[in-house]
C-alpha cells in the first residue's frame, strides 16, 4: 500500500491512500487540478473507492465543490461535517454522504475507522488497506487523546499533525489569541508533542509522514530536526530504524510505501 500526501499545510491539505489501483482520497482542501494529481499517479476517478473528509474548515474541504459538480463519488465523514457540506452546498444534492461513527466500515474494498479528538465535530481515520496493511491520519488535534493513542497504535505508516514550532510561534507576527488557541488542547499539535509521540511509537511503527506544518511557525527542516533529536537521543537512528518524511505544503511529496 502506499499513501502519497498531495499538499499538506495550514493552506490546505488533501493525501491518498492508494493499493493497487484502487484508492482513497482523504480531504480536499484546495481547489486545483486534482485530475492532474490523480493522472500523474496512474490513477483514473473510477479507482476512487471515496472521499474521507476529517472536518469542515476550508483548508480541509476548499475542493470538494468544483470535483463533485464533474465527478461522482461517495463522501464520508462524521455526521455533523456532511451535514455542514450538505447545508452550505458545498457538495451536489447528489451526492451519496455516507456517516462514519466509529466502528469500522468498508468503504469499497478498505476498511476505515473514524476515531474522535480533542477538537469538536473532528474526526480522524485508521485504514485497513486491502493488502493488510494499516495506516492512520490524524491532524488538527490540540492534544493526543486517549482514542487518538489507541489509533494511532499498531499501525504500518502513522501520518501525524507536527504543525508549529514553539518558539517560532511564542516570537512570530501572530496576535496573544491566535497564539493560545494553537497551543491549546483544540488548536494544533507543536513538533516537540509529535516527536515525543513518534519516540512512544517507534518500537511498533516504522514509517511516519508528518503533516499539517504551519507556514509561518514552522519549516519542513525544523519539524523534522525535533524530530531525529527526540529519536536519536533514544538511540533510534532515523533512516535506519524508520523512515520519517514531512509532507510538501504546496506540491505531492514522494511516496510513502507502507
Amino acid at each position: 500500500a502506499e499513501f502519497i500526501s498531495l499538499y499538506s499545510g495550514s493552506s490546505g491539505n488533501s493525501s491518498v491512500v492508494r493499493c493497487g489501483q484502487r484508492y482513497l482520497i482523504v480531504d480536499m482542501g484546495k481547489g486545483v487540478a486534482y485530475l492532474a494529481a490523480l493522472k500523474a499517479l496512474g490513477l483514473a476517478v473510477s479507482d476512487c473507492d471515496g472521499i474521507l473528509v476529517t472536518h469542515e474548515h476550508s483548508d480541509h474541504v476548499k475542493g470538494l465543490s468544483t470535483f463533485l459538480k464533474k465527478n461522482t463519488l461517495p463522501v464520508y465523514g462524521a455526521a455533523a461535517t456532511l451535514d455542514f457540506l450538505d447545508s452550505n452546498g458545498i457538495v451536489p444534492a447528489s451526492c451519496e454522504l455516507h456517516e462514519l461513527e466509529g466502528r469500522e466500515e468498508d468503504v469499497g474494498a478498505f476498511g476505515v475507522q473514524s476515531f474522535p479528538t480533542s477538537t469538536m465535530c473532528l474526526v480522524g481515520y485508521r485504514i485497513h488497506t486491502p493488502d493488510g496493511k494499516t495506516m492512520t491520519i490524524a491532524t488538527d488535534l490540540g492534544v493526543l487523546t486517549p482514542p487518538v493513542h489507541e489509533a494511532l497504535s499498531g499501525c504500518d505508516l502513522v501520518a501525524l499533525e507536527s504543525n508549529y514550532d514553539l518558539h517560532m510561534l511564542r516570537s512570530g507576527p501572530y496576535p496573544y489569541y491566535l497564539r493560545a488557541r494553537i497551543e491549546s488542547t483544540r488548536g494544533h499539535l507543536s513538533n516537540d508533542e509529535c516527536s515525543a509521540k513518534l519516540l512512544e511509537l517507534v518500537q511498533e511503527v516504522q514509517k511516519f509522514a508528518l503533516c499539517h506544518l504551519s507556514q509561518e511557525n514552522n519549516t519542513p527542516a525544523l519539524a523534522l530536526q525535533t524530530v531525529f533529536n527526540t529519536l536519536g537521543a533514544a538511540g533510534v537512528v532515523p533512516e535506519k530504524d524508520c523512515i520519517v518524511q514531512a509532507q510538501r505544503r504546496n506540491e505531492m511529496s514522494p511516496v510513502l510505501e507502507f
